[in-house]
């Protein structure tokens, strides 16, 4: 969960309701991370000296730090603020133990006292504990009686204490060398007490009856830290030789050894109701989840659901629902719990056998059958796993990584030698074996391989019927078809197996890919939960969400009477999801394409499913008959457009009265080449983009000189140009520019097209850049005289010159002499004087007001 390299750690915790953790290291500071993004939340230099222990106090939002310089300060963790600092010992302080209800804190130290102190009396110090003759290492309160404590001291011995008194109730002896650490029994009733000392040793107490019941040997240096397992029934040690060893708490053998490399291990912290354990070493700190989170729990097809916490068997069933009980959607049923008695096994796994009469449990190298009605033990034995078979008087059991043995009737019927090592085993119509490269599925009659999948699982479902399994991996769901007649037609021709066995047997039907949490089989349909707690079902390799997960839950079974899904999470509150059957039985009359039986398997569907099954048929290519069942207008007009049946768009399009459908409609109209729909629709949907290039393609004048008007009216001047200008209303062109204050286009349209108004349009301009304070681009802009450009208008008659002489031959009618134009440098010095006033104009920057070199403007001659 976490990994973070770092200094010395001596000592960790965990928040109770926050992702974090906390770490005091030797350097002085004190860290808090957070262990779901990995970041560093908060960090504080304490001292310049070693810091030795810390804690978080949660309800007031305080972490305390215990120091070599004999102080104990406390931090606000939110603000930061230094709340207290305080002298509490004369050596060094090795630990700290906050009350779980009163406001006291304790504190021990190498000055070989312990203190209680009371922070809402102004952190007084209420009593001194004497009676250790050498350090002392650790304190913890008692979880069961919060007025006792107990020490651990460097003078071998382990004293437990009464708040209130001076002397300590009693000493237990025993190890050879001094303690460091200890810890009380948080699970279950059992009195006990775990110390570890420099002796090496582990020692488990009863402090009732103050004697050592168990000693743990394995470490090869000193013991430094000890913890009980808050959920599992593990003993945890760290010692200086590097190593998290876990032992079993009942049967006391070493169930694992950890080592991540990180030299001595100095800490051990858990957070209660959790899987984590925290653990500091030299060089860093190490957030780890031992056991599953996934609760234990198994549903009949009567809905009666057995569960497993720790030892403690009970059962709850949904038979006992009202039938006017309100199920809600992912809401927690309420349901009175029965207690069905204890197992004789810590349980590991737990699962009803295929008819519901009895309940397997596994765990501690040995399985238990117990009848589900009364509980009652119907067989036992040997075995790491247990799996039933598709018929209830048949399962297996592994023995060891190499050996499987089968059972029927309750009786051993075969044992199958394994030439691997076997890591898990799975129940069904085939029992599969997997390793961690492959799963191989053996017969249940004769044992025999029928196939060998190399892939890397970690679970495996098979359906009711036994003819599709789904396999599990990391990022990965795979569902396969199992094909029982291929088998059957091999083994009949006695060909000789290979150790593939027969490739036939299995085609993988869908591969999704998906970090798979749960799944069930529910007839023909596979259902499943992933890693971010989406409920997802998979029907001829669609897959389709049906509910988000508010937080995680685990597939247990679903509930035919009911039409509903049950899940469990880990408080083991049982929720519910409406799933209803009658959905995947028309999916799979669809992906078999029996459409006529998948019409008559739709009328059980209620009508607000229908869109969702639409969407199906889409899918599947079946674009008609999803037209026909839809129930969403918006979705039908998709499909019908989708299928180019325009008039019924039309029709939806009436009812929806949206415009981008009827803009839409418009456009496929017009790629159809209807001019008369595409128009209709334009104008409803006001798309006058389409109704400009429409009007302006069939040259309509009469629609553009409307769509004049209504563009207008809308505000959409850029159209109303367009449109005088494709009808040669030049002057009206130029009056719209000039109504929006667009000056300067307005000048240069006189001056292309409107010669007589260049010189008002140009004095327009001056006028506006001079009431914007543009003083000296208004006076570089020249103002021609009317008479200055005579250029005709294109109807008027040009003015009578002088005729003249006649020519020997007849000539055409000489054109009219023009004005004398003005000189060629001329022309340029107006030109640039025009760019130069452009470039004042359309560049939104501060006046300036330096001088600026202007050619001046000859005076034009008369002509």
């Amino acid at each position: 969960v976490l990994f973070q390299r770092s200094d010395r750690v001596k000592g960790v915790d965990l928040h109770p309701s926050e992702p974090w953790l906390l770490a005091n290291l030797y350097n002085g500071s004190v860290h808090i991370w957070n262990y779901v993004d990995q970041s560093l939340v908060k960090s504080f230099e304490v001292t310049d000296l070693p810091v030795r222990t810390s804690k978080f106090i949660a309800r007031k939002q305080w972490i305390a730090a215990g120091s070599d310089d004999m102080m104990v300060r406390i931090f606000n963790y939110n603000t930061m603020d230094k709340v207290k600092v305080f002298e509490a010992h004369s050596d060094y302080i090795r630990s700290l133990a906050v009350h779980p209800t009163q406001p006291f804190l304790l504190t021990s130290s190498d000055d070989m006292l312990i203190k209680l102190w009371d922070w809402e009396n102004g952190w007084a110090c209420m009593q001194v504990f004497e009676g250790h003759t050498h350090y002392v290492m650790q304190v913890v309160f008692n979880p069961k009686d919060a007025n006792t404590f107990a020490s651990a001291s460097l003078d071998h011995t382990v004293k437990v204490w009464s708040t209130g008194q001076q002397v300590p109730n009693y000493t237990l002896e025993g190890h050879d060398k001094g303690i460091n650490c200890l810890e009380y029994f948080t699970g279950g009733d059992k009195p006990h007490l775990i110390t570890g000392g420099d002796d090496k040793k582990v020692k488990i107490w009863d402090y009732q009856t103050k004697s050592c019941v168990n000693t743990l040997e394995g470490h090869t240096h000193n013991i430094s830290a000890v913890c009980f397992h808050p959920e599992l029934p593990l003993i945890v040690t760290g010692s200086e030789d590097g190593t998290i060893r876990l032992w079993h708490s009942t049967t006391y053998r070493l169930e694992q050894t950890l080592n991540y490399g990180l030299e001595r291990v100095w800490t051990i912290a858990y957070l209660k109701g959790s899987n984590m354990l925290a653990v500091g070493y030299d060089e860093g700190t190490v957030l780890i989840k031992i056991g599953r989170e996934e609760p234990l729990a198994s549903m009949d097809a009567g809905g009666k659901i057995i569960l497993a916490k720790h030892n403690d068997i009970q059962t709850v069933n949904l038979k006992s629902l009202p039938s006017d009980a309100e199920l809600n959607d992912g809401e927690r049923i309420s349901l009175a719990t029965k207690d069905l008695g204890s197992s004789d096994v810590y349980p590991q796994s737990l699962k009803h056998s295929p008819n519901g009469r009895f309940v397997s449990v596994c765990g501690d190298g040995e399985y238990v059958i117990y009848t589900a009605l009364a509980w009652r033990n119907k067989s036992f034995g040997q075995g790491l796993e247990f799996v039933w078979s598709y018929d209830s008087s048949m399962y297996a059991v592994r023995e060891s990584a190499s050996s499987l043995k089968i059972y029927k009737n309750f009786k051993e019927d075969k044992t199958i030698r394994l030439d691997y090592h076997a890591e898990g085993i799975y129940g069904g119509a085939l029992l599969g074996v997997r390793t961690r490269d492959f799963i191989c599925f053996y017969d249940w009659s004769d044992g025999s391989v029928v196939r060998r999948i190399d892939v890397s699982v970690k679970s495996a479902s098979w359906s009711d019927a036994g003819d599709s399994v789904a396999l599990v991996t990391d990022d990965t769901l795979y569902v396969l078809s199992f094909y029982r007649d291929v088998v059957d037609q091999y083994m009949e021709s006695g060909q000789e197996l290979s150790e593939d066995g027969i490739e036939d047997a299995f085609e993988v039907v869908n591969e999704v890919s998906t970090r798979a949490q749960t799944a069930i089989w529910v007839g023909e349909c596979l259902i499943y939960t992933d890693a971010a707690w989406h409920l997802n079902y998979v029907v001829g390799g669609e897959v389709t969400t049906l509910f988000h997960l508010d937080h995680p839950m685990y597939l247990v079974g679903y509930l035919r009477t009911l039409n509903r899904l049950i899940l469990i999470d880990k408080d083991f509150s049982v929720i519910s999801y409406k799933f209803l059957l009658s959905i995947i039985e028309y999916k799979t009359l669809v992906i078999r394409g029996d459409m006529e039986a998948a019409a008559a398997a739709l009328k059980s569907i209620p009508a607000t499913h229908h869109n969702a099954m639409a969407e199906f048929l889409e899918a599947k290519g079946y674009v008609e008959q999803a037209l026909l069942i839809a129930t969403d207008d918006n979705y039908k007009f998709d499909l019908a457009v989708q299928l180019g049946r325009l008039d019924i768009a039309l029709s939806i399009a009436e009812i929806l009265k949206t415009p981008h459908r009827w803009k839409q409609l418009g456009e496929l109209a017009l790629q159809g080449g209807d001019i008369e729909k595409a128009e209709d629709c334009c104008r409803k949907a006001k798309d006058l983009s389409g109704l400009l290039l429409i009007y302006s393609s069939t040259n309509d004048a009469k629609g553009l000189a409307e769509l004049a008007v209504v563009a207008k009216e809308e505000g959409k001047m850029n159209i109303v140009f367009l449109v005088h200008f494709l009808l040669g209303k030049t002057s009206d062109c130029m009056s719209l520019l000039q109504e929006t204050e667009r000056f300067p286009e307005a000048a240069m349209l006189a001056r292309s097209y409107l010669p007589s108004a260049t010189a008002s349009a140009t004095a327009l301009w001056k006028e506006d850049l001079l009431s914007r304070g543009r003083k000296m681009a208004a006076e570089s802009l020249a103002v021609p005289e009317v008479e200055a450009v005579p250029t005709p208008e294109p109807e008027m008659e040009p003015e009578p010159e002088p005729e003249p002489e006649p020519e020997p031959e007849p000539e055409p009618e000489p054109e009219p002499e023009p004005e004398p134009e003005p000189e060629p440098e001329d022309v340029e010095a107006t030109v640039e004087a025009t760019a130069e006033a452009m470039a004042e104009v359309t560049v939104d920057d501060p006046v300036d007001d330096s001088p600026v070199d202007v050619e001046e403007e000859p005076e034009l001659e008369e002509p």
